[in-house]
């Protein structure tokens, strides 16, 4: 195979593409147009981030899945040539490190303390209760006035009251939480508005630490805090983790939720075979195609070549920054036929919504399990549900690294 140098392709930072690259504003669940020109063209190629800086983007399944796993690609966000989203998230590297930014041992050291809550076993316990709160906040919705927004009304209480109850944090705060988690997702956020956020949240989870380290109850943050008391992990360190677990265990879930609702009432069909089916395996089934076909992370896993890399015909130089575009990944026709159609009945498993590899999502079977229920009741508990607005008025989550709607009023 003939490889490619990084000198011979160099090119002006100037004359490359922007990354992220805008959608179609008529194909609001589809990668942008000019992803799968690369994907077709260029799969391994430069683009230019928001900082100047040109990071090779990579467009195909299978490489990503290879890269993924290569022990040689590096998730350190102190590398002075790592890819950071934003300024936010760049200023967040300053002030708080949590695991998903770490290689191992230290990244194996910490996620380990947190492993066994979101373990399949005791995420199946959690079903009945995740089923108990899905139900309640429909009984509100069908009581209450219409149109209402699912985002506010359905949407972010379930994910928010299931994570609040397992780390053992009060749903009281969720507000507080939620707005300091968007100031952070959101790209357009200043670096100083960034590290007021985290500084709020690095002390309010500090705080919740401390009251656990004196009271402590049958929760995460507790188990954290019991290892704090051991001398195995940091107090600043347990609230980093419960940072990232309390941000990660509600803004993705509640994305897919409310961006997966609007999915299926575009695709009528789709939803009609989800809505009339009681097969668990039929609704599991639909939620993997709903990960793939949304892929709502869609800022790209971002990486640094600790080594030269030889892939997909390109050398990949040693420190240079690597974008992996999950969302355009999992759109590859060599992985999935017919990509860009939704089709709940695909054996789609094999995404890489929550990435590949040892940095794969630990939260994945939480996140499985609540939007197997809320797809299983709400379509059928609502079977009228629609969109109380046309589909061009919806506001999508275009600023955002974590794509979805700020609001979805729906009717019945």
């Amino acid at each position: 195979m003939t490889t490619t140098s990084a000198r011979a392709t160099d090119t002006p930072a100037a004359q490359l593409p922007d990354y992220p690259m805008p959608r179609a504003a008529r194909c609001p669940f589809d990668p942008p147009p000019a992803l799968h020109a690369l994907q077709d063209q260029a799969p391994i190629s430069r683009v230019r981030l928001w900082d100047g800086s040109t990071p090779w983007l990579v467009t195909r399944y299978d490489d990503m899945r290879a890269l993924l796993a290569d022990p040689r690609i590096s998730s350190e966000d102190t590398h002075p040539q790592f890819p950071h989203q934003s300024p936010a998230l760049k200023e967040r590297r300053r002030e708080s490190r949590t695991f998903i930014s770490m290689d191992d041992p230290e990244h194996a050291r910490l996620r380990r303390m947190v492993t066994a809550a979101f373990s399949i076993k005791q995420v199946e316990a959690l079903r009945p209760a995740i089923q108990k709160i899905v139900d309640g906040l429909i009984d509100a919705m069908l009581a209450g006035p219409r149109p209402v927004d699912l985002v506010q009304a359905f949407a972010l209480p379930v994910p928010s009251l299931v994570v609040c109850e397992l780390l053992g944090v009060p749903y009281a705060d969720h507000d507080f939480f939620q707005a300091n988690s968007k100031a952070l997702l959101n790209r357009g956020t200043t670096p100083q508005q960034a590290r007021s956020a985290l500084r709020q949240l690095a002390g309010y989870l500090d705080r919740v630490v401390g009251d656990k380290l004196a009271h402590p109850a049958d929760d995460l943050l507790s188990r954290l805090a019991e290892r704090v008391r051991a001398g195995e992990l940091s107090r600043h360190e347990a609230a980093d983790t419960g940072m990232l677990l309390l941000i990660a265990g509600h803004e993705t879930t509640a994305n897919m939720i409310a961006l997966g609702t609007v999915a299926l009432l575009q695709h009528p069909d789709q939803l009609g075979r989800l809505r009339e089916s009681d097969d668990l395996k039929v609704v599991a089934s639909a939620v993997e195609e709903l990960l793939r076909y949304l892929t709502v992370v869609h800022s790209g896993r971002r990486r640094v070549a600790l080594e030269d890399i030889e892939i997909g015909g390109v050398t990949i130089p040693a420190g240079d920054g690597v974008v992996l575009a999950n969302d355009i990944g999992n759109r590859d026709p060599a992985a999935f036929p017919d990509p860009d159609r939704l089709d709940v009945g695909r054996a789609a498993r094999h995404h890489l919504a929550f990435g590949f590899g040892v940095h794969q999502c630990l939260g994945q079977p939480l996140a499985r399990v609540e939007l197997q229920v809320v797809y299983s009741t709400l379509y059928r508990r609502i079977p009228t549900l629609k969109l109380a607005v046309d589909l061009d008025e919806l506001p999508f989550k275009h600023d955002s690294g974590v794509y979805g709607v700020y609001e979805l009023p729906v009717t019945w």
